[in-house]
């Protein structure tokens, strides 16, 4: 690949704003999928995360492509379900699972990437069961949680994972890139969640 598996995503960043400065549905859905690639080099061990990951993605494209000009901002899928007073239901809600889910998932990599970069002693199992640990854990149940850390112990060698994603580029100088910039938008989404009570719901 032309640079490490982070180039497509640092590219697709750029993009994920208007020029005025609201979150724009499509760009952002295309940044997590660039990072799905990451997920499979994990191989067994993040199946479920990835096919979680992807469903979800899948779901809110189908949600955009419905109407492209109103979910051309991200939120506007939020919005409508707040003022349909849906947010907080059932099977009828995208919003309070679906985004929330894919925010979570994200937060997840993102401290992986941390890990990686700020621990080089430790092993790949270390650093996703510590990246669980800070992220998705509190929002998961005991089979959930006892499902994530077996998966864990399949986690690859640390070394060859990080020659699979490097390619031909700096793999720690994107990954840093991408832990510097990518966060500050999942920031502003949490945010947003908040301000509806939808940030802290627990998955079912």
């Amino acid at each position: 690949m032309e640079g490490s598996v982070f180039t497509p995503s640092l590219e697709g960043m750029k993009h994920i704003k208007s020029p005025e400065g609201e979150m724009l549905a499509k760009p952002f859905l295309e940044v997590c999928k660039m990072i799905l690639p990451v997920i499979d080099k994990f191989g067994s061990a993040m199946a479920l995360v990835k096919s979680d990951v992807s469903g979800n993605i899948s779901r809110l494209e189908k949600k955009y492509e419905s109407d492209p000009t109103k979910y051309k901002y991200l939120y506007n899928m939020v919005k409508e379900e707040v003022e349909c007073k849906t947010a907080t239901g059932s099977s009828s809600s995208i919003c309070n699972f679906t985004i929330l889910m894919i925010f979570r998932a994200m937060d997840f990599l993102v401290e992986l990437f941390r890990n990686l970069l700020s621990h080089p002693d430790w092993t790949m199992t270390e650093c996703c069961t510590n990246s669980y640990g800070k992220t998705l854990k509190k929002f998961h149940g005991w089979i959930a949680s006892s499902s994530f850390t077996i998966a864990m112990k399949l986690a690859p060698d640390r070394k060859k994972f990080m020659e699979v994603i490097a390619g031909s580029g700096d793999v720690n100088a994107d990954m840093e890139k991408f832990c510097s910039t990518f966060p500050q938008f999942l920031e502003e989404n949490h945010k947003f969640l908040a301000n509806f009570g939808l940030d802290d719901l627990k998955a079912r």
